[in-house]
């Protein structure tokens, strides 16, 4: 079956509105972006957690689905009526050929190497190495699939940086990947930490692919321990906001590794975390940074 995509820029405060209309005249879906996107004006988020309010894009992309059949000028212009937009609004048409959209989806995730040692595959992939550390990730719901430069950035530090027998903590976790790796890089245990349910289930269903142990725990159950690692690949706003928790759950002398952070980001995060740690290490990809520090002996602690 074929499709047509539609695709109109509107405010923002048309959105809303414009979306509902379209559903209710025949679209089988709706999609909403950034119009600036791949542009310098473009803005990937509505809005860091921890800032005061969601800001919603100046200008969004809204794209509708229909059915090949469907009068789509006439439906479009009833829509643009009914949110009430001029009927003469531009939009533009675009031909969707059918094709397996389950194989299409799986194309887009190949496996992806990190390091010399350490690459992630896909769960339908083949592994390029047999002999490497391969994570099996199933791409899905959750955060983390070895694709996105944050995550690459913390994978790679726990290659180089893990000597065995260490505890880990990923706070934040998604799917759970970073805990994964770590326990196949050697380390003694790993817990996961995600205020996403979602993504809990997904770490879970991640580190039985992959056949290995990983405790994986809501933040408001995560039991107060001690870890010689801590990691949290989050945004720079959640991470300023965690300073003090991290540092408690970061043994003296260990390590905490931040991530998710843009390079003009960096300073205010470091800041954050010179209380407890010496922040001595970056590292960059891709226009985003990581940060790393060891923790002074010394200050509060919680106890296992």
């Amino acid at each position: 079956m074929a499709w047509l995509s539609v695709s109109l820029r509107v405010s923002a405060g048309s959105v809303e509105a414009l979306s509902e209309a379209l559903l209710e005249v025949g679209a089988v879906s709706v999609d909403v972006t950034d119009a600036h996107a791949g542009t310098p004006h473009e803005r990937a988020l509505f809005a860091e957690p921890g800032e005061p309010g969601a800001v919603p894009w100046e200008l969004s992309k809204v794209s509708a689905l229909f059915d090949h059949h469907d009068d789509v000028a006439a439906n479009v212009a009833v829509a643009l009526c009914a949110a009430g937009i001029d009927p003469a609004h531009s939009f533009e048409v675009e031909r969707v050929a059918d094709q397996d959209w389950v194989r299409a989806t799986q194309s887009q995730f190949q496996p992806v190497r990190v390091s010399p040692r350490l690459w992630v595959v896909p769960t339908w992939g083949t592994p390029p190495d047999p002999k490497a550390i391969n994570l099996i990730i199933d791409p899905g719901l959750a955060f983390g699939t070895g694709t996105h430069p944050t995550t690459r950035l913390c994978l790679a530090w726990l290659d180089a940086s893990l000597r065995g027998g260490e505890a880990v903590l990923d706070y934040g976790c998604g799917s759970g990947i970073l805990a994964i790796a770590a326990i196949k890089l050697g380390a003694a245990r790993a817990a996961g930490v995600d205020i996403d349910a979602t993504a809990l289930l997904a770490a879970r269903h991640n580190a039985m692919q992959n056949w290995v142990e990983v405790q994986f725990e809501g933040a408001d159950q995560a039991a107060s321990a001690v870890y010689d690692i801590v990691l949290a690949n989050i945004l720079a706003n959640p991470l300023k906001l965690l300073a003090p928790l991290l540092a408690r759950a970061t043994r003296a002398g260990g390590w905490v590794v931040l991530s998710g952070i843009l390079e003009h980001q960096a300073d205010a995060v470091r800041d954050a975390y010179r209380e407890w740690f010496d922040m001595n290490m970056t590292q960059h990809d891709e226009g985003w940074m990581l940060l790393s520090g060891s923790r002074r002996q010394g200050g509060v602690r919680v106890q296992s």
